[in-house]
């Protein structure tokens, strides 16, 4: 006998990445930042007031709303926070999409966006990612919601915002464009907030900020869209550590681009170091790499780095089977990764 809803007990769920422990572990599976935090991220949690964790936090996280409305050139009330740039996910679903009000996306894309719409019971369109015409296709469904992952997760991949701007303006639903990578690529779609009511930006300070273990994300949208969204989310989401936090790492953007800048010269240095051994690898706008494995089984190799405590993801999806998605570590990290990857091929 079961209690559960048949929607929910007919959904797998989403299996975040391993967690591995230890100290000689090589972590590269969940697109983590490899660089600290901003010190002046510990600086502000070690002198958060124990009064504050008394209380409740602000409800709408109001000194991030303030400094990131400074950094980012919108109102605060442009800004939603969020617990995580997957709670913003979970409350658009919620918020747009029923029984009769479908989402669509491309896919391959984040593997979280068909749990959560099983979950919620509403109809999904998926579209393929590498069909040149996918925004047409998507502009077709006229969906309630339509999400594109820019950058893609797990591809890399990035999208104009020319061509977002002209799915937006195509479409009656909302179109979220998920950018928990965006720290990492040549462009945002931020202007595309301003120019269409319909458009919503997921961001995460997750990977850019290496804060991904505070959880927090946030949305940005025009002040109506913003309105109807805080109905649906929790009273008091973002609590008061993460809240400040984050605020201290969207204040420091030398710190942030310092760090940026060094991920995004490994990821060239890596993707290049790859393709030397044989990989097949996309030029990527993200903090990760998508390698296509032509001489080794993808499975194979990803099973003898863990053996090495190197971890990577590998992901046996359709369209994936033959890829593992490489996070950017340090050069020190990547290079264990490499050597590793040489004994394994040359063992073969």
């Amino acid at each position: 006998m079961t209690y559960f809803l048949d929607n929910v007990e007919r959904t797998a769920g989403y299996e975040p990445g391993f967690q591995p422990q230890g100290s000689d572990v090589i972590k590269l599976n969940t697109n983590e930042n490899p660089y600290p935090p901003s010190p002046q991220v510990l600086e502000a949690i070690r002198n958060l007031p124990a009064e504050r964790l008394r209380k409740y936090p602000p409800p709408l996280g109001d000194g991030f709303r303030t400094a990131a409305s400074q950094v980012l050139g919108v109102a605060s009330d442009w800004i939603l926070c969020t617990n995580g740039g997957d709670e913003l996910l979970s409350i658009c679903i919620r918020a747009f999409c029923d029984t009769s009000h479908p989402v669509a996306y491309p896919n391959p894309t984040y593997s979280l966006y068909p749990v959560l719409a099983r979950l919620q019971n509403c109809p999904v369109t998926e579209l393929s990612f590498d069909d040149p015409k996918v925004l047409d296709q998507l502009a077709k469904t006229q969906a309630a919601l339509t999400i594109v992952c820019n950058p893609n997760a797990p591809t890399g991949q990035l999208i104009a915002a020319e061509k977002l701007g002209k799915l937006a303006g195509k479409l009656k639903g909302v179109l979220l464009i998920d950018e928990a990578y965006v720290d990492f690529s040549a462009a945002s779609c931020l202007p595309l907030v301003t120019e269409h009511d319909n458009v919503i930006l997921l961001r995460s300070m997750s990977k850019g900020y290496s804060l991904a273990g505070i959880r927090f994300g946030f949305g940005i949208a025009q002040p109506a869209m913003i309105d109807g969204l805080l109905k649906v989310k929790d009273s008091y989401n973002v609590d008061a550590m993460a809240i400040e936090a984050a605020t201290a790492a969207i204040r420091d953007q030398p710190y942030h681009r310092v760090c940026v800048d060094k991920v995004k010269t490994e990821r060239t240095r890596l993707t290049d170091e790859l393709r030397k051994l044989g990989f097949e690898v996309a030029d990527s706008e993200s903090n990760f790499v998508l390698a296509r494995s032509v001489k080794m089984p993808a499975k194979d190799i990803y099973r003898a780095l863990a053996d090495r405590n190197i971890f990577v993801r590998y992901f046996a999806l359709p369209g994936l089977e033959d890829k593992m998605r490489i996070s950017i570590g340090t050069p020190e990290q990547d290079n264990r990764l490499l050597e590793a990857l040489r004994a394994i091929l040359a063992a073969k």
